[in-house]
């Protein structure tokens, strides 16, 4: 399918590994040009490499920064001052019990989670509605809709973004701007095959995989880690100009583990 792409750009915040990087290379290989960041020149220049190697020819331009810092967003402004898609993928987490999350940690994960997607979607939305065109895209998580007890921090913030992503679209009426979230469910990456490596004691991961869906998210359809390209994909969907009756929603990709059915 012709995602309808070329000529675009997007900058994908976070996306020198994990869901951010499988973005750019799924965008990238759609002919959209893509601005890789990450927090260091050697991470950046590492990912556009794989990025090129994936998809020859690709339009790829470098921003080594920090987006949790209102200095690094300024930065990236002023270097790209205009951008046709937006997605909003940098984060972290942490588990970690209750009783023990002071307050700095939660204000930390809201500031690199939450607060980096608001800065930069402020800013670059006034450009997307004066052409009448743009997609802004929020990776929250289904930990959004299902808080683990283990990283109530992290599934605030993943919350946050979804009423952020439907405030913003409500903004956007009768435009051609789009504002939208993608909720991943447990996804593979190379820091949930570390996580592995230490719960497991020496385990194949296969094994660690089978108990993780047995015992953690026994309500996943799928019964496996979805792979970094498949919540990719939809994601440049959203970013797509195929996607336009698709506004104010929140997507899942999570596997089936939200059993609700809305």
């Amino acid at each position: 399918m012709d995602l309808m792409l070329n000529g675009k750009l997007a900058l994908v915040t976070g996306s020198t590994k994990g869901i951010g990087l499988a973005v750019a290379k799924v965008l990238a290989a759609e002919g959209c040009g893509v601005i890789v960041n990450g927090r260091s020149e050697g991470g950046v220049e590492a990912a556009i490499g794989e990025i090129a190697a994936a998809a020859p020819g690709a339009s790829l331009h470098p921003f080594a920064g920090d987006l949790a810092t209102a200095s690094a967003a300024m930065e990236l402004l002023q270097r790209y001052p205009s951008v046709d898609i937006l997605v909003n993928n940098l984060g972290i987490y942490e588990p970690k019990p209750f009783e023990e999350i002071p307050d700095e940690d939660w204000l930390r994960l809201f500031e690199v989670n939450v607060l980096s997607g608001v800065r930069l979607s402020r800013e670059y939305i006034r450009g997307m509605k004066e052409r009448n065109w743009g997609r802004i895209v929020f990776v929250s998580s289904e930990s959004g809709i299902q808080i683990p007890a283990d990283m109530i921090h992290y599934g605030m913030t993943k919350t946050a973004m979804l009423a952020v992503s439907r405030g913003i679209a409500e903004t956007c009426v009768g435009t051609g701007v789009t504002s939208n979230a993608v909720l991943p469910g447990p996804t593979l990456s190379a820091g949930v095959e570390e996580f592995a490596a230490k719960l497991s004691g020496g385990r194949p991961f296969s094994e660690f995989e089978e108990e993780f869906f047995q015992r953690v998210r026994p309500t996943s359809l799928l019964k496996r880690f979805a792979t970094a390209t498949e919540v990719a994909n939809l994601v440049a969907y959203v970013c797509s100009p195929l996607s336009s009756a698709t506004n104010g929603a929140a997507l899942r990709v999570d596997g089936g583990v939200v059993r609700a059915c809305f």
